[in-house]
Formats: structure tokens, sequence, C-alpha cells
């Protein structure tokens, strides 16, 4: 009797699982301001946003093991109501100023569209999106200074930015992801990050492979959580926004025009 051959199955590609979330709106986003190491919470909107981020994310199904945000209130409050949302507020959460946004020098606080008014927006975009060119320092004194507060007291002082471009914040990034997270992800753990426009785009950047030209055009919507496939060597196979076209769209166009004067 001759039985039936049928081809092996197909080995299953195993997938991991990586989450980033930008911040919802914070006070000075809606005020247009330069906001990089201050501590300025989350507006309304931005409570609203991240709470909508954890119901996408739970009638997406998803379950994390760890979470991972910077030292700053909006990144922290943001994951503390996403996480509510899910009901997996006693997941471990890891905070580390290397998940900081971008710091801006002597441009934090000022208005963005005001800025450009005096500067011109062709500078203002310089300081904004070029890859390796610092908005103007603070002066190493100067008591405006946010890593002068105290949650930085153990940094050492190479380590406290006068102001930073997107390729300093990479330099302290992706060094971060090697180390740390990307060990846990290789495992096979679940993790969701929650930070900032700058750090996250240092994080895109180097997993997407991303050229310096290509990234300088990469905005990222505040609250809506980005989901990442990654195969076993952390390459990513797929990733897509949990929102339509049209509210991505929507969202990015509005990131992109906070540096026009008005």
């Amino acid at each position: 009797m001759m039985l039936a051959s049928f081809p092996a199955p197909r080995p299953r590609i195993p997938m991991h699982t990586l989450v980033l979330l930008r911040h919802g709106e914070s006070q000075w986003n809606r005020e247009n301001r330069f906001t990089g190491w201050v501590d300025v919470p989350l507006s309304e909107k931005g409570m609203g946003e991240a709470r909508e981020a954890g119901r996408r994310m739970r009638e997406r199904g998803l379950e994390f093991d760890a979470a991972y945000t910077s030292v700053l209130k909006r990144a922290i409050k943001t994951l503390w109501i996403a996480l509510e949302e899910l009901d997996q507020m006693w997941i471990p959460v890891v905070r580390d100023w290397r998940l900081n946004e971008r710091h801006y020098g002597a441009l934090t606080g000022l208005n963005k569209a005001e800025t450009a008014a005096r500067h011109g927006e062709q500078q203002v975009l310089i300081w904004r999106r070029s890859y390796d060119i610092a908005p103007p320092p603070f002066a190493a004194d100067d008591p405006a200074n946010p890593t002068r507060d105290r949650r930085y007291a153990a940094l050492a002082a190479s380590e406290k930015p006068l102001t930073e471009s997107l390729a300093t914040t990479v330099a302290r990034v992706v060094p971060y992801w090697e180390s740390t997270l990307a060990p846990r992800v290789r495992r096979g753990e679940r993790l969701i990050v929650a930070a900032h426009g700058n750090s996250l785009r240092a994080l895109i950047q180097h997993l997407d492979r991303l050229s310096e030209q290509q990234v300088l055009g990469l905005n990222l919507p505040t609250g809506i959580p980005l989901v990442y496939e990654l195969d076993a060597g952390l390459k990513p196979l797929r990733s897509s926004y949990l929102a339509s076209d049209e509210e991505v769209a929507a969202a990015l166009s509005a990131v992109a025009s906070q540096g026009k004067a008005r």
C-alpha cells in the first residue's frame, strides 16, 4: 500500500513583538514650545491620547512582559494610562534617562513659530531636523539647564548635555537598545517603549536601517502605538500604526507644521 506523501511543514519563523509609543500631547506641545528635557505634564488631550492608545492595544490583544520609558513625566504618565487601559499595570517598568527626548539647548522653552519668525523657518528646520547640527547650547553654568535637576545627579559630566543633535541622541539610545532592550526582545519578551519623538526616531532609524537623510523626514504622531514584528535577528518583518491611514496622516501633518512661522 502506497502512503501519500505530504510536504514537510514549514518551520515557523520566530516573531518578536515590540511596541513604540510616543507620549501624548504635552502642555508645551500644545503651546508649540521646544521642550527637550524639561519635565512638563500631559495636556488633557494628551491624557485622552494615552487612554486611546491603551484601548487600541487592548483591542489588538497585545500583552507585555515589561515596559521602558524615560524619566520625564509626559512619557511616564502616558505609559501608566495606557497600561491601566490594558489592565497590565502590574508589569515591571524601567525608567532611564537615555530614553529622554533630545535636549534642545538654549531653544528650550521657546515658541517654535515665534522662533521661526525671528530666525527664519529654514534655520528652525535645521535646528529641528538636521542630523548632526545641534541648537545653540546652554552656558555651562546656566541654572535653567534641566540637566541640573537632581534626577541626573549621578550622571557623569559628559552625560549631561548642554544641547543635542539627533546624532548625539542616537549615540545614547542605540547603545541602550543593544545592551538592555534587544537581549530581552531576542529572548521572546514582549516590550513596550513609551518615549519621545526624537528618542524613538533614533531607535526607528536603527531598526529600519534608515540613512541619515531618510530619518530627517521621519515624524511620529503623539499617542498612536507603532507595532513592530521582528525576526530572530531583530530585523523588522513589518510595522504598522494602530490607527487608520487618515488618522496617522493628519497627526503627522500637525507635527511637521510646528516649526513654521504663523
